[in-house]
Parts: structure tokens; sequence; C-alpha cells
């Protein structure tokens, strides 16, 4: 054998992918030694990590926080806002094929269903054969339900500009505010507004029957024209806002419900409060103390007046 040959006893082993035990590799994660493949490798200050160093690293790293706590989203679409948007667009359709969807998850504080099947607003009266429906006899899902529909075609004043208006108007305060907010504290605002909508229409006219996003989008503005008073920073024109809100209401008092208006309008007005001048220490418990509590008035006024409606002491 010629003295060139190297002897086979002392090549090194063959190391592979700790992750792809089929390829051949001789690099190393700078921060665990352990083998990986160019799939693998990350790229670090110093060196490759590989995909668990880099996962366990990021654990450690603080994320990013808005203004008001919120997590920034990783990505610039608003999620949140564009799910909304959806499902209330889902249950337009949905009001297009089946007519009853709206007697079933509407607004209606006190009604009756008829022989016929037909859902009729009343002035607590009893009729034979009718059956009593609505918020105050224990459908409270009315009162969240009834802001995600929306006045069908051919009924109401507005028709289709019913949901087309409130849907743009959405998009518009939506994807602000939830930039402002993070997504956690964004729904808690958008719930609570479209609460507050519902018991102030439960509260002044349980008789009457009330559909629309209009409520929780008055509750976007209030909180939105908070924050811009928080920051003073006003990219929409919170001043212009509020103004055009407030006509938007005095119109709709003759022609849909001002109270659900109003009601939205003073609930994300206290949340946004909440939100916006919770103490920076343990901002998260005071803002998710301050919501509580606002759904704990809310819903005491709703047993209230459901007491008061149905003579129950």
């Amino acid at each position: 054998m010629s003295t060139t040959d190297t002897d086979p006893g002392t090549q090194p082993p063959v190391t592979t992918c700790y992750r792809h035990p089929k390829r051949e590799t001789y690099v190393r994660c700078t921060r665990c030694d352990r083998h990986i493949c160019p799939d693998c490798m990350r790229e670090a200050a110093v060196g490759h990590h590989c995909p668990e160093c880099v996962k366990e690293g990021n654990k450690s790293i603080r994320q990013a926080r808005t203004v008001f706590g919120g997590r920034v989203a990783t990505a610039g679409a608003p999620v949140v806002t564009q799910i909304l948007i959806a499902l209330n667009i889902l249950a337009y359709l949905g009001e297009l094929v089946r007519s009853d969807i709206v007697d079933r998850f509407d607004g209606l504080g006190q009604g009756l269903v008829g022989p016929d099947g037909m859902a009729y607003v009343y002035d607590g009266s009893v009729y034979p054969g009718f059956e009593a429906i609505g918020i105050a006899h224990g459908e409270w899902y009315r009162l969240i339900t009834s802001a995600f529909l929306h006045q069908p075609p051919g009924q109401g004043t507005f028709g289709i500009l019913h949901i087309l208006l409130n849907m743009y108007s959405l998009w518009t305060l939506g994807r602000v505010v939830e930039a402002q907010l993070g997504r956690i504290r964004f729904i808690a605002l958008y719930l609570l507004s479209a609460l507050g909508g519902s018991v102030l229409v439960y509260l002044i006219a349980p008789h009457s029957s009330t559909v629309g996003a209009s409520g929780a989008i008055f509750g976007l503005g209030a909180a939105y024209f908070v924050f811009s008073k928080r920051l003073n920073y006003d990219p929409l024109g919170g001043r212009q806002l509020i103004i055009g809100l407030l006509v938007w209401m005095a119109v709709s008092a003759a022609v849909t419900s001002w109270q659900g208006h109003l009601g939205g309008l003073l609930a994300g007005g206290a949340v946004g409060l909440v939100f916006a001048y919770a103490p920076g220490r343990r901002r998260a418990l005071w803002q998710a103390v301050g919501a509580v509590a606002l759904l704990l008035v809310l819903v005491s006024l709703v047993v209230l007046k459901t007491s008061q409606l149905t003579g129950a002491v």
C-alpha cells in the first residue's frame, strides 16, 4: 500500500443532522452543539442556531406591546376586524335564506310567537295561543346576537344600506382601534359596546325589536376619541368623527334605535377610559377589573329590568 494512502481507521466518523438523520453535515449549532443541516440552520450573531434553540430563545424576549398593553400583532392585517365583518356578512346572507333568523336572534326585549309561528312585539298582555319570548323570558343571547344582524332588503328604512354603512364604519374604525389595543382588548371593547347598546334599548324600549352593529361601532368611536386624547394623536380626526356619530344618532332617532347607539357610545367610552388610563403597574389587571365591573353593571341592569317586566320579586 502506498505511503500516501490514509488509514481508513483514522478517518472521522460521518455525522448527520439531529433532525434529519439521513443528511450528512459537519456544522454544529453554536448554542447546543448539535449537528444541523442547511435546512435547519438559522442565522445568529455568531454562527448558526438550530430551530429548537431559536424557539427557546424567543421565549426570553419580551414581546412588543401597544401603548395600552395589548400585544402587537405579528401580521399587519386587522384580523379581528376582518372576522367581525365576515360574521356580519354571513349573518346577513343567512337572513336572505332564512326569513325567521331576525325574529329568533334580534334584540327583542319582550315579544310573542303566534300560532302562525311569527314573532310579534307586545305590551305585556297575555293572548291565548301565544308564547312569550325575548330577553325578559330568558333569551339573553339576543343582547349580543342582535349586534350581528341587519335589516334585510325590503324591510325597514335602510335595507341593504344598513349593513353597508355599518361595515364601512367598522372597517374604518376597527382596524385603527385594533392596532391600538391588540386583539384581546379590542374584542372586549367591541362586545361590551354591543352589549351596552342592547341593554339601553332593553331599559328604555323593552317592547321594541332592534338589530345592527351600530351600538358596537359607536362604542369604537367613543373609545377611539379617548385614545386620541390620551396619545395626543388623531389620525382619523376624532373630533369630526364624534360629531359625525352624534349627527348620525340624531338622524337615526327618527328611523331606528337611537337608544342602541347611545348605549354603545357610553359603554365604549367607559371601556376606553379604563383601557387608556389604567395605572402602568399591573395595568392588565386593572383593565380586566374595569371591564368585568362594567359587565356586571350591565348584567345587573338587565336582571332588574327583567324583574320589573315579569313582576318577579
